[in-house]
Parts: C-alpha cells; structure tokens; sequence
C-alpha cells in the first residue's frame, strides 16, 4: 500500500516541477504590488482614502481577461513566436510586467498619482495576459493524470510568490524607500523569465496553423471562427455542458461564502491581529501548501472524480470548526487547529478541482478555454458570497458557519449526477 502511494509521489520529482515553482511564482507576485502592498505605498506617501479605494478598479482586468484569452491562443507575437507559442506570449507578457514595476518605482504618488495608477493598470493587464499563457502551458504541460500535481507545485509557487510582494516587501521597505522596493519587486518577472527560458515548450501544446492570410475583413472573421467561435462551440459539444458549468459555479461555493467573513469573525472573537497574522499566515500557509501537495498525490492515486468527493466532503466539515471557535470565543489553540484543518481540505479541493477544470480543456484552444471556465469559477466568489455579510449579521456566527457548511452538499449532489448521467 505504501508502495503505491509513493509511487503516486514520485511525479514531484519530475524536473517539470521545477518549472512551476518558477511559473507560479511569476504568477503569484504582481497581485499584491497592485493591491495591499500598494495601498500601504499611497497610505504612507499621504494619499487619500477615496483616492487609495479607486485604486481598485485598475485590478479589473483579472476579471474580464478571458476577453482577449483568444489572442493569446492564437495569434503569433512577432519575434517572441521563436521561443514557442505559450512561451512566446509569457516572455512577452514578463517583459511588460517588468517595465511596469520599475516605471512604479520611478513614480512619486504625491507628485503624480494618476501615473501610478495608469502604470498599476498596465501592470495588471500585462500580469493577467501572463496568467493566460501560464494556465495554458500548465495544463498542456501535463496529461490527465498528472494535472492535480502541476496545479499543487504551480500554487506552491503562486504562495511564495506573494509572500515574496507581502510579506518581504513590507520587511524591505523598513530599510529602503518605497521606490526601491518596486525596484527590487521587478525581479519577480526576471524570475518568471529565466524560468521560461530554461523550460521547453509543452508536449502537448499543439501549433496554431498558418497565419491568417487574406483581407482585413476575411482575417478577422477567421479570427472570430477559429480563435472564438471553435472553442465555445467544441464546450457547447460536451454532453451536459450546462450541468458542468453550474457544477463549475456551486463547488467550491462553501468555502467562497465564508471566507469574506472570516476577518470579521476572528476580530469579533477577541483576537488580536497579531494573533490572527500569526495563525493564518503561518498555520494557513503552511496548511494550504500540504493540502495541496497531498491533495495532487491522492488525485494521481484515486482520480480526480473520488478526490472531487473527498474535497467536497472536507470543505464542508472542516467549515463546522468554526462553529467550534465560535463556542470556545477568545482560544487560540482552537483558532491554530481551525485555520489549520480549513486550510489543509481547501488545498486539496482546490487542487482536485482546478485539475478537473483543466482536464475540461481541448489543447487546442487551451488559453480560451481554461480562462472563461476559471471565470465561471469565480462567479460564486464575487457574486454570491456578496450577501455573506448580511446573512452572518441575520443569523448569528454559529448559524452562519452550519448555513455554510450546508452550501457544500449541492456541489457534491451534482457530483454525483454527473458521474451517473455523463460518467465524468
């Protein structure tokens, strides 16, 4: 028995690995340098509220990048296009995030603040253009089988990443100037540009065909019909293709719903932010990498439907610890075991959960593909859990936490139809 899960194991000695601590981390850091360690800058630099709160809207590519996901599927970048087609667009898009941070760093907030915020814009679409051909080499970097450990070593890195614009960004700006730090935090991309440079283009990327010849007009509708078109339609051909998105939206539902509330939960239990940082940065962290580490082993060993059950089954118990904390108030050893439990089931149904949405992707149109189907995964994020506030307040702390721990079992009952109806 023993044998065998290690056997499972052994894909994390793939020199691949390597590779997606690099991407991930290339991935991971920019978020922060847009956001937290952003509005630290403005904050200190005497920025005001309104002003450091529209800072805000310049993270809104993230969310609509599926828009152009088609570009970077198909259309070759000009002498980037040597290095391969998903290699291409993240060197190109690594290129860009790099002389965005360090035209960041060149800004005074308090001289010229809509600078900042135009270079912070054009940060995030270059990083959101590099999420698309990262997520793309990733999930045509591995087979079936092995997705579920790519995706663990990738968020290894993406965590790393953003400890890297967190955590050590903070600790560097109590010796240099905020301009320094951006200057140091452009390394990140240098990073993710080595790493692209030492890899290979993925096994099974497939090429994107001849250029597209004719004129503007018949360019543009064989754009439209092979690079948006072909790959909603090649979904759309999926036998229960709607139940697959709407399982898509609930599943990770029981987990997005509570976690806007779990700031305001830890505060109303009397713990301190030192004590809340410690715990969810350190027990968190650390539970989050081991779920999804073990989470990519038991997929390689089970497949990824059993893992999706016990994912889905361990999101939700874990969520009544906090039923628990609830109870005992103010006990930070229950704190460190729930964040620790809640972190440790989120990491490996994460971790299931993104390997099944990339096994969803035809390698053809990988790039457009896996982008409006993470979107969909977000939805219940922003959307739904918008009402988490209203509800805790309704309800109380305890009835929130068992509301939300109800919220897993539609994601696992359409689990279970869509194993029976379609044998996902």
């Amino acid at each position: 028995m023993l044998k065998k899960w290690w056997q499972s194991a052994e894909i994390y000695f793939d020199r691949r690995m390597l590779t997606m601590v690099g991407l991930g981390f290339s991935s991971g850091f920019p978020f922060l340098l847009v956001s937290g360690t952003l509005a630290l800058w403005l904050t200190e630099s005497g920025i005001g509220l309104e002003m450091i709160g529209l800072f805000s809207l310049v993270k809104t590519p993230y969310s609509f990048k599926w828009l152009w996901s088609p570009v970077v599927d198909r259309i070759r970048l000009p002498f980037f296009d040597r290095l391969g087609r998903r290699r291409g667009w993240a060197f190109f898009s690594q290129l860009l995030l790099l002389s965005a941070i360090l035209g960041m760093s060149l800004v005074n907030p308090a001289q010229a603040v809509y600078l900042l915020m135009f270079l912070a814009f054009l940060t995030v679409i270059a990083s959101a253009t590099q999420d698309i051909a990262l997520d793309a080499y990733r999930v045509e970097a591995f087979d079936n089988k092995e997705q579920a450990a790519g995706t663990a070593i990738f968020i290894l890195g993406y965590r790393l990443g953003s400890i890297f614009s967190g955590a050590a960004a903070l600790l560097l700006a109590t010796v240099l100037s905020w301009h320094e730090v951006y200057a140091v935090m452009g390394l990140g991309a240098v990073i993710g540009m080595v790493t692209i440079l030492k890899s290979r283009e993925p096994k099974n990327c497939k090429e994107c065909g001849a250029p597209f010849q004719g004129s503007l007009l018949e360019r543009l509708s064989n754009f439209w019909r092979t690079a948006v078109k072909s790959p909603i339609a090649d979904f759309l051909n999926r036998p229960g293709w709607f139940w697959v998105l709407l399982f898509i939206m609930i599943y990770k539902l029981c987990d997005a719903y509570m976690v806007p509330m779990t700031m305001p939960f830890y505060d109303a239990m009397g713990f301190s932010k030192e004590q809340i940082a410690f715990v969810t940065k350190f027990y968190g962290m650390a539970a989050t990498i081991g779920g999804g580490i073990l989470g990519g082993i038991i997929v390689n060993r089970w497949g990824i439907v059993k893992s999706l059950y016990l994912g889905g089954i361990l999101q939700g118990l874990t969520t009544l610890m906090y039923v628990a904390q609830a109870y005992s108030g103010n006990n930070i050893y229950v704190l460190m075991g729930t964040v620790s439990l809640d972190n440790l089931a989120g990491g490996m149904s994460t971790t299931a959960f993104v390997a099944y949405i990339s096994s969803l992707c035809n390698v053809a149109y990988t790039a457009t593909q896996y982008a409006l189907l993470s979107s969909f995964m977000s939805l219940a994020r922003d959307l739904l859990a918008s009402t988490s506030g209203a509800l805790a307040k309704a309800v109380g702390w305890s009835n929130f936490f068992i509301i939300t721990t109800l919220m897993a079992i539609p994601g696992i009952l359409l689990l279970v139809y869509l194993q029976r109806r379609y044998r996902i």
